[in-house]
């Protein structure tokens, strides 16, 4: 009898922990450039970092922001917010959240060197941080700012004791202070290859599930799904078009899809007089910027058959563009047609613009940064090809672009934006940048059109929701009139998973985190 109860207990003992461990393995296309929470706002490093730091508020997948390390947040006048703190928060080293860590946090972050885009536009008309007692901060702004909520729920908090006077980019790689308030913690990361993080035992909110997720970068569709198919991931993102029928016809799989708040586009140079990748028939750079004139880039957007690159590139995981807005943004253009797709205008758009021959052009974009990227910039330069504009293309590692992106290294180049807002884009990608206003962070080639820039400005100051609707819509027309961008295609977002194992609340910004998946049993 004994000895069986000895036995019994022995089995508990080796079972228990093995059953207790809840792993998840994701399988996940683009690394975080970096784990220094200001150093680079962009969705890839957003949405992991989010598991370890937190912001004052998050905004769910109705764009509505939820209190996350503030509680509320209150209007008192047009240039004064209150915001209330949540009370009890630790930082993973145990350092109490305190009040002082908000004017810490928004002093550093126009201050991180060498960003490729900085989260100031998020703290750009905030004058001072006052602190009325341990639980409250008044936020005093330089102007109105009617999307401060949503701001707030941009900039992930650090705390002044546990960061320090000048905290660097790499003391957050080496993991040394990557230390937050957040479910997760920091456990190991070797760049482009692996992150791991493991559960906060001490989380002010609901315990999560997971006690140790692994994120396994792996930049090539094939070898994602492959990951899957073979139990080394339980979750992929970013799953291959052609791979879809496949995964619905196989029972041990389930997909989690939604239409995203992700366009693709391009960025011509518009503002220079000479730009370094158009050349004329015989190799030679041109003596002026074809893209300078607007009848060029109308002659881009007119060759882009967007529809037929929905359907056929994208096997309907995508929608044509007909605005620089995705389609459940707020104030975006009502009822608008896809853009035109009008070779035979196009052509005379460019002789009428003195390119009866047509030019030569390279376009870059990136590989391995969304679905099917490689394959879109081979179908846009066929398309401009078409025209009459000999186009070649270079693909480059998201992270290689966006420097040389931001060097002004290019004539043309494709990217992506994710936003619930139509403002948004706008003032982050197309207004004339102005780093001390937080104006145009991604506005790469420069771009600047005063009749966007007028009610753009107004809007961003106008509290009254109407009144910024109509200006939000003024500025969109300007900026969809000029072709200062060339959208393309709005993106749907899929994950697949072991239907055994993990559930996935799919997001239309396309976060892929831990925080959205869920054990099934």
């Amino acid at each position: 009898m004994h000895h069986g109860i000895m036995a019994a207990a022995l089995t508990l003992c080796l079972v228990t922990p093995a059953a207790a461990q809840r792993n998840l393995v994701i399988a996940a296309q683009t690394p975080p450039s970096a784990l220094d929470p200001h150093y680079h706002n962009t969705t890839n490093n957003n949405m992991v970092l989010r598991q370890i730091f937190e912001p004052l508020f998050e905004l769910d997948t109705q764009a509505r922001p939820q209190p996350r390390l503030a509680e509320s947040m209150r209007l008192i006048d047009p240039l004064t917010w209150e915001v209330k703190l949540r009370a009890g928060v630790r930082f993973h080293d145990g350092t109490p959240f305190e009040a002082e860590d908000i004017a810490y946090t928004f002093a550093r972050i126009p201050t991180v060197p060498n960003s490729p885009a900085l989260f100031t536009p998020a703290v750009r008309t905030i004058s001072a941080v006052e602190i009325k007692d341990p639980q409250t901060v008044i936020l005093r702004t330089r102007e109105p700012n009617p999307l401060m909520p949503i701001d707030m729920a941009a900039p992930f908090i650090l705390s002044r004791k546990v960061h320090g006077p000048n905290p660097s980019t790499p003391d957050f790689n080496s993991g040394r202070l990557a230390i937050g308030t957040g479910p997760y913690r920091y456990a190991a990361w070797l760049p482009n290859e692996r992150l791991e993080v493991t559960r906060n035992a001490e989380y002010w909110g609901p315990a999560e599930p997971w006690d140790r997720v692994t994120f396994r970068y792996i930049p090539q569709g094939g070898s994602r799904m492959a990951a899957l198919l073979t139990g080394e991931a339980d979750l992929i993102d970013y799953v291959p078009m052609q791979d879809m029928p496949r995964l619905e016809r196989d029972p041990r799989f389930a997909l989690f899809s939604v239409d995203s708040v992700t366009f693709v586009y391009l960025a011509p140079d518009a503002m220079r007089e000479t730009t370094p990748f158009a050349f004329d028939r015989q190799g030679r750079p041109l003596p002026r910027n074809p893209l300078a004139d607007r009848r060029v880039r109308e002659a881009l957007s007119l060759a882009i058959p967007r529809e037929a690159i929905a359907e056929r590139l994208y096997h309907g995981q995508a929608r044509a563009a007909d605005q620089f807005a995705a389609p459940i943004a707020a104030h975006r253009l009502p009822n608008l047609p896809p853009l035109p797709h009008e070779p035979a205008r196009a052509r005379a758009l460019l002789a009428e613009a003195g390119y009866p021959q047509g030019f030569r052009l390279t376009i870059h974009g990136p590989n391995g940064f969304f679905p099917g990227d490689d394959g879109l910039l081979q179908a846009l330069a066929q398309s401009f090809t078409r025209i009459g504009i000999e186009t070649s293309v270079e693909t480059l590692p998201p992270a290689t672009l966006f420097t040389r992106a931001t060097n002004r290294e290019f004539s043309l180049f494709m990217t992506y934006f994710s936003s619930y807002l139509t403002i948004n884009p706008m003032r982050q990608v197309a207004m004339t940048r102005n780093p001390e206003l937080g104006h145009g962070p991604f506005n790469r080639q420069r771009y600047s059109n005063p009749a966007m820039d007028a009610p753009l400005a107004e809007a961003l100051t106008t509290m009254d929701p109407e009144r910024r609707e109509i200006l939000t819509q003024q500025a969109a027309q300007a900026l969809l009139e000029d072709k200062g961008v060339l959208p393309i295609i709005f993106l749907r977002n899929t994950w697949a998973g072991r239907r055994d194992k993990v559930t996935y609340e799919p997001s239309p910004v396309n976060h892929t985190t831990a925080q959205y998946a869920r054990p099934v049993q």
